[in-house]
């Protein structure tokens, strides 16, 4: 072989590497929606930090409850005032962002009695957030991408099955990606037999609120402990979660500087890992924590 012919190789060689490399990077997930003052959902993707961005929430839902979606000081879907995020949701979409409901969150009311309602909870998605029709879609004709489980109380029964329903939907057409935003003590109290169906693409497991598994001082071990039983799991990629500011939950909050020197180097040896997801995009404006990371993610 020349010597033009090995130079062209390795230049080869080095540009396929840095697609492998571009592929399998990590990316940061925002939840936005619980806080008027962070924002708009257009202006959230259009700083390109964020892969991920999850709408919060869909608070009630299950036990034959009219299903509630709320969006803080963002707009009133009671009224059809959510319908607007519609042209935004797109806006994400084509940024290569991808816009993702979430149910459940930290105050609501939210009950699966039974399989089959957690089949009409699906149907209920899919016909007003995803692929379906339907008369009152609350954000109007965008079709989001998927559907987040951030389920923090009620009761952990059927969230299988509700997976397995939504999954079911991925075959008329465009993909529904499910996710999972569990306690990072593990299994997971609520979620973690919806995770077992195999079924989620994305899971971004809360290291906050959650002192036996936190990062703590310079101390690595009980989040690395912890990361390493997630990354176990059978699931597309696992996620970092991290309060995006000090204020942003009781404790669990990892300096930047500590995140990009000691902590992702030690969780991105996994394959599994796929990068950071941070509460709340509100927070996020105030420290700038998502562009102070996203060059290490």
């Amino acid at each position: 072989m020349d010597s033009k012919s090995s130079i062209s190789l390795s230049f080869l060689l080095s540009i396929i590497l840095a697609l492998v490399v571009s592929i399998n990077g990590g990316g940061i997930s925002i939840y936005w929606g619980q806080n008027g003052n962070e924002g708009t959902l257009a202006d959230t993707c259009a700083s390109g930090n964020y892969k991920f961005v999850n709408l919060a929430f869909l608070c009630v839902f299950g036990n034959g409850q009219a299903p509630v979606l709320n969006l803080a000081d963002h707009c009133d879907p009671s009224d059809g005032g959510c319908t607007s995020l519609s042209s935004e949701i797109k806006s994400c979409q084509a940024r290569g962002v991808k816009v993702i409901l979430s149910i459940g969150g930290g105050a609501g009311s939210y009950y699966l009695a039974s399989a089959e309602d957690a089949k009409q909870v699906a149907n209920y998605l899919w016909n007003n957030f995803l692929g379906g029709h339907s008369s009152s879609r609350p954000l109007g004709d965008a079709v989001l991408d998927g559907i987040d489980f951030d389920i923090e109380g009620g009761t952990s029964q059927h969230y299988d099955d509700l997976a397995r329903y939504l999954s079911s939907y991925s075959k008329k057409g465009k993909k529904v990606y499910l996710t999972a935003a569990p306690q990072c003590p593990y299994p997971d109290a609520w979620v973690g037999g919806a995770l077992q169906t195999g079924l989620f693409d994305y899971v971004w497991v809360q290291f906050y609120n959650n002192p036996p598994c936190e990062y703590s001082s310079g101390d690595m071990g009980s989040l690395e402990d912890a990361w390493k039983q997630w990354t176990l799991i059978q699931a597309g990629k696992i996620f970092l979660g991290l309060p995006a500011a000090p204020d942003a939950a009781n404790n669990g909050f990892i300096p930047a500087s500590d995140l990009t020197s000691k902590v992702l180097p030690a969780i991105k040896r996994s394959a599994k890992y796929g990068g950071v997801m941070l509460w709340s995009k509100y927070y996020d404006d105030q420290t700038g924590y998502s562009s102070s990371i996203k060059h290490s993610i």
